[in-house]
């Protein structure tokens, strides 16, 4: 299969996933020549804001692959990632992001992700999430701890 095929198959998903209930989105994540894991949004499905079709895709290719390190691995997915799930693709290591549809797009039919990128860009204290740093000083103790441990396995 070739990075057209790839696309053709999150399409699909994301096309089958609408009839099917739920939201139009499909991804595919790929290692060389072959899929190892696919996701469609499942938010409705699962009560679950964070059940993305990328996070979905990442979740069962870490758990296919006994790894939380898919460098080398690409993800197709038939819209530009919004704001989490992009953060998800990047601490997942992913090369490469095929996307189809654009966040523009998204936001034509409802999918609008634009106040969040807005939100990051205000101080903590204009945002409208009330944010307020509570015991930062007990805190500390698991940076701390984690600073100081040799042994520990980064990511």
């Amino acid at each position: 299969m070739g990075n057209k095929e790839f696309m053709r198959k999150a399409i699909e998903l994301s096309v089958e996933n609408v009839k099917n209930g739920g939201g139009p989105f499909g991804a595919v994540i790929v290692k060389g020549d072959e899929i190892v894991a696919t996701g469609v949004n499942r938010v409705t499905a699962h009560n679950d804001p964070t059940a993305h079709a990328e996070v979905s895709a990442i979740r069962e290719a870490c758990r296919r692959l006994g790894t939380f390190d898919l460098s080398g691995c690409e993800i197709y997915t038939s819209c530009e990632p919004c704001p989490m799930c992009l953060g998800a693709i990047y601490w997942a290591h992913l090369d490469k992001i095929y996307y189809g549809n654009n966040k523009d797009d998204a936001a034509d039919i409802g999918f609008d992700d634009s106040f969040i990128y807005e939100e990051l860009a205000l101080p903590r204290q204009n945002r409208k999430k009330a944010m307020e740093e509570l015991l930062p000083e007990e805190a500390i103790a698991a940076f701390d701890l984690w600073r100081n441990t040799a042994d520990k396995t980064e990511y």
